[in-house]
This record gives C-alpha cells, sequence and structure tokens, in this order.
C-alpha cells in the first residue's frame, strides 16, 4: 500500500507523519543508495566488500510503534517534530460518524490543554446535537 493512503487509512493528518513513525534505513539500505549513486553519477564500477548488490532492501525486523494509550474521550497528543505537537480527539457523534478535531502547538503543555479544551467544547456540542435530535423525536 502506499504511503499516502497508509496514512488516511490510520488517521494520520500527512503521510510525513506515517513515515517518521513507521520508516527507517537499514545499513544494507545505505549500502545499496551508495552504490548505486556511485554507478549512477560517477559512472564507475563500485566495488562491494565480497557481498552481492540485493535487489531489494534485506527484510528488517519491523516493530510497529505503539504509543501511550490514553484513557478513553482524553484524545492523543503526538510529537510531530521539534517545534509541532499535535492533539486529536475523534468522538462519534450522535449520527454514528467519527468528527476528528486537531489542535496544533509548538509545547507539549500547550498541547495538552489546548486539547482539553477542545474535547470539553465537542463534548458540549455532541450533547446540545443529542439534546436537539431527542426533541426533534419528541415532536414529530
Amino acid at each position: 500500500m502506499d504511503v499516502k493512503t497508509l496514512s488516511a487509512v490510520i488517521g494520520h493528518v500527512s503521510s510525513s507523519t506515517t513515515l517518521n513513525i513507521y520508516a527507517h534505513v537499514t545499513d544494507e539500505m545505505r549500502r545499496t543508495a551508495a552504490i548505486k549513486i556511485d554507478q549512477g553519477v560517477v559512472k564507475s564500477e563500485a566495488q562491494m566488500e565480497n557481498q552481492p548488490v540485493p535487489r531489494k532492501p534485506a527484510p528488517s525486523a519491523f516493530q510497529p510503534y505503539k504509543g501511550q494509550r490514553r484513557k478513553l474521550g482524553t484524545g492523543c497528543v503526538t510529537q510531530i517534530n521539534d517545534h509541532l505537537w499535535e492533539g486529536r480527539y475523534s468522538p462519534v457523534w450522535p449520527d454514528g460518524k467519527k468528527h476528528p478535531g486537531n489542535v496544533y502547538t509548538k509545547t507539549r503543555e500547550e498541547c495538552e490543554r489546548l486539547l482539553a479544551e477542545m474535547i470539553l467544547q465537542m463534548k458540549v456540542e455532541i450533547a446540545a446535537e443529542k439534546e436537539r435530535l431527542r426533541l426533534e423525536e419528541q415532536a414529530g
């Protein structure tokens, strides 16, 4: 599956987030890239240290990223890079669909604070929507 599709499926804002969490470079990948650069740019014969050039990178011991589990209803906070944090909350609304909300800040503390405020606001909106639907059912 391509990175863009995977990123959308697992709910990341951008494919760079997916790549930062799940992708990594091995020594074998570095060697192969160096040989290809040497052969392509310099057009010289590269010599490996008694190792054939692999056609595909060797499989790695992939371990999926397991973030900290937060209590249900508290959202999640992710560090995107050195100066960017993302807070995400995706509650299920009365229409049965998830309506995600995101906040972006420069520090984890600020992200936690803004995420908590956003969650409270979304819970108020969900309660208002439930009440509106209840009144609609009674009237109709």
